[in-house]
């Protein structure tokens, strides 16, 4: 028999925990967000479905995206025992400077679509934290403004090859001028994907204000008084080229893009330089040998071509064809701390996130973003104190296995031979 007793106000009154309520609404929503999946749930019921689809979605039938989340769920860790991870250090170098954490912020075209802060509170978060920040050509921030943002991070510029040649050399040029000091060269544009979502939403660039879009706004007042308020959206660095916004995009997609651009580029930027888009093996091979600092193995956030290879998949057969020590930057998938330290022990050098923070930057501008990197980074130190590993280069092959869903089928029909000679 359990012996009860009458209960002991006292004891009763030391369980008795009220927190201070939190006033400030922004603050105590983002506070509720424990990943960035919650910030994404945040996201959709504060932005109209429009803007939200445009971030969130994929082309066609969004198996690309899919696929590349699967890859980073379908990891399994393997951990040290008795390997005591007290103080862990997430910095890392990368392309000649220092990063405070193992990623930084990918180049995302039309920001300040998602929240009015765009860009701006994207460059101010990653220099708070130390991460380095990548302008898009077709960002609503300008080069200069970016720069004002974040004046002693470290600024990367991404960098279409427009139709206009001169266009992209200007840009070139502003963004040396400004002391950013990577360019990503993107090569997996020759024509604009088929973003199936921003069709049936009837979406354009510039938003049009339809009855769709009057009724999608009613329980959403706060978004369409930022964008009615805050100047016009434009691509800020392409501002003074001409044309409509629509022409601008249109411009930006070039098939004719060639190894012939890669060498006029490279020729005027004097900092790092790395291709963006590189989605197999020897193409990524091919650049490396001819010297450029960097691949980005990405097919677009699964924005571009549908069904194209996982960036994570093809990440253990590169570094074994090229070595360790070449520069293998990384995305596509990427929702949670513990992806960017699988990515990192099976030997990428750096990991940048498009979705995840513009997640939070919808979720609430740039606290939103500060955010979703104070999630990630949680989430990557507690990953690695649990694999027992106190520094970035400590993270080895070892560490992670990729269980296997989709296979090449000439791989399954060797395994099945295999299995027969034995």
């Amino acid at each position: 028999m359990v012996k009860r007793q009458i209960p002991n106000p006292y004891e009763i009154f030391d369980l008795l925990h009220f927190k201070k309520p939190d006033l400030n609404g922004r603050h105590r929503r983002l506070q509720s967000a424990l990943t960035i999946w919650d910030l994404r749930a945040i996201a959709k019921r504060r932005t109209p479905a429009a803007a939200f689809d445009y971030t969130d979605g994929a082309a066609e039938g969004e198996i690309s995206l899919r696929r590349a989340r699967q890859a980073f769920r379908d990891v399994e860790f393997h951990p040290d025992i008795l390997h005591p991870a007290i103080d862990v250090d997430t910095s890392c170098d990368i392309l000649g400077g220092r990063s405070a954490m193992p990623f930084g912020i990918a180049p995302t075209g039309f920001t300040r679509l998602m929240q009015t802060e765009g860009e701006i509170a994207g460059a101010g978060a990653a220099g708070a934290a130390g991460i380095p920040f990548t302008l898009s050509t077709l960002g609503t921030a300008s080069i200069e403004d970016v720069k004002a943002a974040n004046p002693y991070g470290r600024n990367w510029f991404q960098l279409y090859v427009m139709r206009q040649r001169e266009i992209s050399y200007g840009l070139v040029e502003r963004a040396e001028k400004a002391g950013f000091d990577t360019l990503m060269f993107t090569v997996d544009t020759p024509v604009a994907g088929a973003r199936l979502r921003d069709k049936r939403n009837g979406f354009s660039i510039p938003p049009q204000i339809t009855a769709g879009t009057v009724l999608n706004a009613i329980p959403r007042p706060w978004w369409w008084f930022d964008f009615l308020t805050t100047p016009k959206l434009e691509f800020a660095s392409l501002r003074t080229t001409g044309g409509t916004v629509g022409q601008l995009l249109d411009s930006a997609m070039d098939p004719t893009i060639s190894y012939e651009d890669l060498e006029v580029i490279r020729s005027m930027w004097s900092g790092k330089i790395v291709i963006k888009g590189v989605q197999n093996i020897p193409d990524a091979k091919r650049l490396l040998d001819l010297g450029v600092d960097g691949i980005l193995l990405s097919n677009h956030g699964g924005r571009q071509l549908d069904r194209a290879p996982v960036p994570f998949r093809l990440l253990p057969e590169l570094v074994r064809d090229v070595g360790s020590h070449a520069t293998i930057m990384i995305d596509t998938g990427i929702m949670n701390g513990a992806d960017i330290v699988a990515a990192t022990a099976l030997g990428a050098t750096f990991s940048v996130i498009g979705r995840a923070y513009l997640y939070g930057l919808m979720a609430g501008g740039r606290a939103g973003v500060d955010r979703a990197i104070e999630i990630l980074h949680e989430e990557i130190v507690r990953t690695m104190k649990l694999l027992g590993v106190s520094s970035i280069g400590e993270l080895e092959p070892r560490h992670v296995t990729q269980l296997t869903r989709l296979m090449p089928v000439r791989s399954q029909v060797k395994a099945a031979a295999d299995t027969l000679s034995r």
